[in-house]
């Protein structure tokens, strides 16, 4: 049943991305990241077996590891490498090298204050909720959504209308209407 969940949702990515005429490179590249979540709970698998202590099956979340990474530079010498505070750094520096070989890679800055400000107040909210709820969109979405949890397709579903409800409200205002003439008098 998981597989036949799995090619639908690929048959209607594969839909979409036709449709829109996404170029190969770009449909590619996010064929490689979506397959990071399984790739990732194949890897942490292998991992428990080698290790002669627990090592938990995971698959993708940035919210704990990210303190993890900024803990491990805090923190005497001697914290443990491992997959979590590998993923932070190496996600930022395969962004960097993808963007550097794809002659993509520019410095980008805000449109004025209060479009710095709007971000800065999500990635707040983000960063909060994230670590209030134990992980963040990726882990509580997509990565739970891939073991079929419950509670992740309810997380991503709020997410999707959320994200829905906010383009709606920010960024597609309503039309603005020509003022009715005056009456002659």
């Amino acid at each position: 049943m998981g597989a036949l969940f799995g090619l639908v949702w690929f048959a209607a990515a594969v839909f979409f991305v036709r449709r829109n005429k996404v170029p190969a490179v770009q449909w590619m590249t996010g064929l490689a990241a979506g397959s990071a979540v399984a790739i990732a709970w194949w890897f942490t698998y292998h991992m428990s077996v080698q290790a002669f202590d627990p090592v938990p099956v995971k698959s993708l979340t940035f919210t704990g590891p990210s303190a993890d990474s900024l803990m491990m530079f805090l923190t005497p010498p001697g914290s443990m490498l491992d997959f979590d505070v590998g993923l932070v750094p190496g996600v930022f520096l395969g962004s960097f090298l993808a963007a550097y070989a794809t002659r993509e890679l520019k410095l980008e800055g805000f449109e004025g204050g209060p479009a710095m400000r709007r971000y800065m107040l999500g990635a707040a909210c983000m960063g909060f909720g994230g670590m209030l709820a134990g992980g963040c969109a990726v882990g509580a979405g997509v990565t739970g959504a891939s073991i079929f949890a419950l509670t992740a397709w309810a997380t991503l579903s709020a997410m999707w209308a959320a994200a829905a409800i906010t383009d709606r409200l920010i960024d597609k205002p309503a039309p603005i209407h020509a003022p009715a003439p005056k009456p002659a008098e």
